[in-house]
């Protein structure tokens, strides 16, 4: 090779070499905007947005997503609800305008304050508002009926006060509407049934009050209807029937409603959970329910409701709550004692009338929660109980049952006991000790009380239990 060609050779190469195209970094609004809302961050304890650095390629950080010729469209930030160290804290800037291109929008479970998010409205192609598990307050705009290129809108869990605005019935494409967890006031605006592409409609856990509007009959794709912890009154809306179809989640319960249970619920077939508990429903639950065969978890606790229930026939169930009504059910219902999965069995004040060892349910082991208090139950939940390994709550107070509480394996898992005003007899054992509940008082105990953190009268009226919390043993 001719010698003074090769410094030729090696600059050809060094220049292609430095051609290589380099990843393209995102827009400079779309970097602007993303790192004024960092500035607006005052703790970011778990350092979520310690790549968000100038000059970098914004795409790459922690919680962006990128299409579109590298434009940024989405923005998804979350903490842990069992970790506060996962939350950041400070407010939404108002620079997130910049993101033009932006169409979903994921901040939940952050410590995220001041007023509704005026920036929504300067973002032509935002899609999906998920702002959840925040602390934003003031009202919700009239304006937010702008908005009305949204399939989702979501502020679940927030501090909002006053009423829904009446102008959210223009935002017709949704297909989810959660303002649930909030302070809302007022009426449900009637004009929301032009929403007639809703599949969740979520306003659980507010200060609601008036009727239930009757508007049902145009949401035809609409599955879940969380109305829950309000202050209605009156009684379920006819044109709920509509719903049968595909409704899967229906939950009215803690609010005032009144009158029977319909029957047209009977037609629910898809229905998997019910809650029409805490509320003032009166006569008898319809024998239509025994079409709900697809039912898992049913709640009809605290209200007024009679004699007969039908008897059911699921497959499954995998919480139910009959407490506290005018029930005399005399046995525990023979589709609950078959049920290959239960969860939750809550059937306080119902008229049970049994020995605890001849009820043989199909499955014990996966029980958190059983609650026979107030009835008629005679013998001993040991046999039980000892085969439970995450039971969480047992309570049976205000029965016959008689056994030696020192038997009774406390798993790690139990919280929560309460054998109150029943025969049971021996020492409290020092397992009890973990626990967060704890009522043993009226029975017939007896023996120094391990160490707790319980108040006497967790302990009064048994025949010689002694020590503190208590008077000194002897």
């Amino acid at each position: 090779m001719n010698m003074k060609k090769l410094p030729f050779l090696l600059l050809a190469i060094l220049t292609l070499r430095c051609l290589k195209p380099i990843s393209a970094a995102c827009h400079v609004d779309d970097e602007a905007g993303l790192l004024a809302f960092k500035s607006g961050i005052t703790a970011d304890p778990s350092n979520k947005l310690s790549s968000w650095k100038p000059g970098t390629d914004c795409c790459a950080w922690t919680g962006i997503n990128c299409l579109n010729n590298n434009r940024v469209t989405s923005l998804r930030l979350g903490g842990q609800p069992d970790q506060p160290n996962t939350f950041l804290s400070g407010k939404i800037s108002p620079s997130l305008s910049k993101l033009k291109f932006l169409d979903g929008i994921y901040l939940q479970n952050l410590n995220l304050s001041g007023p509704f998010p005026d920036l929504l409205f300067g973002l032509p192609n935002l899609l999906f508002v998920y702002i959840e598990h925040t602390r934003l307050s003031g009202r919700i705009p009239d304006k937010i009926g702008n908005l009305t290129q949204l399939f989702s809108l979501s502020f679940y869990y927030n501090l909002f006060t006053g009423p829904i605005p009446s102008s959210i019935s223009k935002l017709t494409r949704l297909s989810q509407l959660n303002l649930g967890g909030n302070l809302l006031t007022g009426s449900i605006p009637y004009g929301i049934k032009n929403l007639n592409s809703l599949n969740l409609f979520n306003l659980e856990r507010n200060g609601l009050s008036g009727l239930i509007p009757d508007f049902f009959s145009s949401f035809s794709e609409l599955r879940i209807l969380r109305l829950s912890r309000n202050k209605f009154s009156g009684k379920i809306p006819a044109s709920i029937s509509a719903l049968a179809p595909k409704l899967a989640y229906l939950e009215l319960g803690h609010n005032a409603l009144t009158g029977q249970i319909p029957d047209f619920l009977g037609n629910f077939k898809a229905l998997d959970t019910l809650d029409l508990s805490y509320n003032g429903f009166s006569g008898i639950v319809p024998q239509r329910f025994v079409n709900l065969t697809k039912i898992f978890n049913l709640d009809l606790s605290h209200n007024y409701l009679t004699d007969p229930f039908p008897q059911l026939k699921v497959k499954g169930i995998e919480s139910l709550d009959l407490s506290y009504n005018s029930f005399h059910l005399n046995q525990i219902p023979k589709w609950v004692t078959s049920s290959p999965i239960i969860y939750s069995l809550k059937l306080a004040k119902c008229g049970i009338k049994l020995k605890l060892e001849d009820w043989k349910p199909a499955e014990t082991y996966f029980y958190d929660f059983i609650d026979l208090s107030e009835n008629e139950i005679t013998g001993s939940p040991i046999g039980l109980l000892n085969k439970t390994d995450f039971l969480v709550g047992f309570s049976a107070y205000g029965n016959k049952l008689k056994f030696n509480l020192e038997s009774l394996r406390i798993v790690k898992t139990l919280k929560q006991l309460d054998l109150s005003r029943n025969l049971v007899f021996g020492k409290v054992p020092s397992g009890v000790s973990g626990l967060d509940r704890l009522n043993v008082s009226h029975n017939h105990l007896c023996g120094p009380i391990p160490a707790t953190k319980f108040a006497a009268s967790a302990f009064l009226g048994n025949d010689c239990l002694c020590g503190a919390p208590l008077a000194a043993c002897k």
